[in-house]
């Protein structure tokens, strides 16, 4: 595992291209977001997915999330109306999910099975140097000290609400994740913070979960 410092004010070009090149032969990476840690491979890899399915160990993709720079990049994925596109404008960058429907291309990439996916534009200049350095959105889960034992919740809502306890806040205690082959680390502890939930994929917006950002309850 290579566990790279990163200043996120002044991110170093050569480190997003050594964590670019894993990505782009299958590796996995663990960053930062402007909630809690992500582990992430890229969209574009079907062994990078493959990988990031084992380490999960959940049988429900409901909790995986694109990672986008910004919303015209979440357009070429997904399924996205005026009405749509204003309503996620005004929360972007920011702490929330958006489920939308997917686009037939993006469904095969991926080989979902379901035709639904979480879009995720954070507010943290790292994963957008990595996105840019890369040329692909990334293909996420949560970072959580469970990972690999996620199939013994018996219910989606457990999944979702997981207690805080289970996130990581330093980069240094990702090291005990068997899988992992980069940390970017920002050096600055996380806070433990879960994303916002919104469901889009109907006529109506529905709240999954209440995370982080403003209440829209």
């Amino acid at each position: 595992m290579i566990h790279e410092y990163v200043v996120s004010g002044n991110i170093d070009n050569r480190i997003m291209e050594r964590a670019a090149a894993i990505l782009k032969t299958g590796g996995i990476v663990a960053l930062p977001t402007d909630t809690s840690w992500i582990i992430a491979c890229s969209f574009a890899s079907s062994a990078g997915i493959k990988k990031l399915r084992r380490l999960s160990g959940t049988r429900n993709e409901r909790f995986f999330t694109l990672l986008c720079t910004n919303i015209s990049h979440a357009g070429e994925f997904c399924s996205l109306d005026n009405t749509r596109f204003r309503f996620i404008k005004r929360l972007i960058p920011g702490p929330f999910v958006f489920i939308l429907k997917t686009l037939l291309g993006a469904e095969r990439a991926l080989g979902l099975k379901r035709s639904e996916l979480g879009i995720r534009i954070p507010n943290h200049p790292i994963p957008h140097a990595l996105i840019r350095t890369l040329g692909q959105p990334l293909y996420s889960i949560t970072a959580k000290r469970t990972l690999g034992n996620d199939g013994d919740y018996e219910t989606d809502a457990e999944a979702l609400f997981i207690p805080e306890e289970d996130l990581f806040e330093g980069g240094w205690e990702l090291e005990v994740l068997q899988g992992v082959d980069c940390i970017l680390d920002p050096g600055e502890d996380l806070e433990r913070l879960f994303s916002t939930i919104l469901d889009l994929s109907g006529d109506e917006v529905l709240l999954v979960r209440q995370g982080a950002g403003d209440s829209l309850t």
